[in-house]
């Protein structure tokens, strides 16, 4: 490890921190050797096969090329870009742009390129403020879409795409309009194509959640003046240490274990509380990313289960004030991890007083976060609730990306200790073909149907 690495602090997850009924021992931990071996093996063949191409990402740099050659044809008087996508189309790219970008309600275009607006919902709200307010002729979208036809995405490029285009017309829509999306087939493909866009892929072989690190993630990560390179070195060098087949040597993989036992032992809500407004975004990506692998129906061998840890997002110290009570006194059924950034970017020093408050005279505000932090954490721990820490040395792109890559190899091996396939969500699919059935798509009658039936049997007397 170097000083630039994160490293995770489990003292508080185990027996010898928390007690015995919070905590896991050393042998619990042991034990699940031999099954965590045979997950690494499993997982290193997928990706061998080229099945999965999320944890190679960061040392492929042609993708960056790409990405740099589309982002030199963008129209170079931009001040602003909408970034068009849903779940991991959108997640990622914002979890990279508020870790590492300036406060987008303070950001003021030009210093390090343009603002980047995630309107990633298909409530008109945010989308038509923002066209109300954008100035066209300096604003850019790109559409993201791995399956190209994600149809809140799809409604919404269209949305975007007749007002772009009232303004600058075909032709100036082509230099401020990018489609990322599948590299051979898709809607979205074959409409760029037809229409002559710049376009980006997303490989077939990484899919949405796991796609922060392709030009979904690092298009608009540039245009945010975000250096790159940086973030797939940090992105490598967690890949690299995360190949190692002991458990207590892999950080994505003690991380993993160390979810899905204390899963097991009724912990089932596992809350990510980072210490820093800027990981915000990131905490609302991880949740995606735990979600919707791994809470599946049925195992890979078909079997019932029914299972999958529930992820719940919060922030330190502003969760302290709002569901820190429930951590404390609620049910025992949590396991926190906190990431603590150790040099914060800025700081602000309290002024002295005389009053009640003089016990803070000499400290800072970032002195201040991290003494609730650890206070927090062994608050937790004197009731033997446990907790993890993972140590950032400060937010910079290596730390950022170590963290993004950290978690994604974390949720694959955590599939494999569950034996669920983390990389399908079949549990999604059924809401949106009954959406489509209520929009009158071609081929969703049945659907459309279904809805009716079950809506005129549905009984009045429960509504007030």
């Amino acid at each position: 490890m170097t000083a630039r690495d994160i490293s995770i602090d489990y003292a508080l997850a185990m027996a010898e921190g928390v007690g015995k009924d919070g905590g896991l021992t050393d042998a619990e931990l042991d034990a699940l050797q031999e099954r965590f071996a045979a997950g690494i093996s499993a997982l290193s063949a997928r990706v061998g096969s080229g099945e999965l191409g999320f944890s190679k990402l960061p040392h492929e740099r042609a993708a960056l090329a790409e990405v740099q050659r589309v982002r030199a044809a963008l129209d170079a008087d931009l001040n602003d870009v909408l970034v068009l996508g849903i779940g991991g189309s959108s997640l990622g790219a914002r979890a990279l742009i508020e870790a590492l970008g300036r406060p987008q309600q303070l950001a003021a275009a030009g210093a390090r390129g343009p603002r980047l607006h995630f309107p990633d919902n298909s409530d008109p709200w945010l989308l038509s403020h923002l066209l109300e307010t954008l100035e066209p002729r300096r604003t850019a979208a790109l559409v993201v879409s791995k399956s190209g036809g994600t149809v809140e995405t799809a409604a919404q490029m269209h949305v975007v795409r007749a007002w772009l285009t009232r303004a600058v017309g075909a032709d100036g829509l082509r230099t401020r309009w990018v489609a990322i999306t599948d590299p051979s087939k898709g809607a979205l493909r074959e409409l760029a194509e037809r229409e002559r866009w710049l376009t980006l892929p997303i490989p077939t072989n990484v899919g949405g959640r796991f796609s922060a690190l392709t030009a979904a993630g690092l298009l608009p990560a540039m245009l945010a003046g975000i250096d790159c390179e940086g973030l797939l070195d940090g992105a490598a060098g967690i890949e690299t240490r995360s190949q190692r087949s002991e458990i207590r040597e892999n950080p994505a993989g003690l991380l993993a274990a160390l979810n899905y036992l204390h899963e097991r032992k009724g912990r089932s809500i596992h809350v990510l509380m980072p210490y820093s407004d800027r990981l915000r975004a990131f905490a609302a990506w991880y949740v995606q990313l735990w979600a919707e692998s791994l809470g599946k129906r049925f195992d890979r061998l078909g079997e019932r289960v029914e299972s999958g840890p529930t992820p719940l997002p919060a922030v330190g110290a502003t969760d302290q004030h709002a569901q820190m009570q429930l951590f404390m006194e609620g049910p025992r059924d949590k396991l926190i991890t906190f990431i603590a950034v150790q040099r914060q970017e800025r700081d602000l020093p309290i002024p002295e007083s005389s009053g009640p408050d003089a016990y803070l005279n000499g400290k800072t505000l970032a002195e201040l976060l991290d003494a609730e932090r650890r206070g927090t954490a062994e608050a937790l721990a004197s009731d033997g609730r446990p907790s993890i820490t993972i140590h950032a040395p400060q937010l910079e792109p290596h730390t950022v990306g170590s963290l993004l890559m950290l978690y994604q190899i974390a949720t694959a091996l955590a599939g494999e200790l569950y034996g669920v396939d983390a990389f399908d969500q079949p549990g999604v699919e059924l809401g949106k073909r009954l959406a489509f059935g209520l929009l009158g798509r071609n081929g969703y009658d049945q659907e459309a149907a279904t809805i009716a039936e079950r809506e005129r049997k549905r009984p009045t007397r429960y509504r007030l």
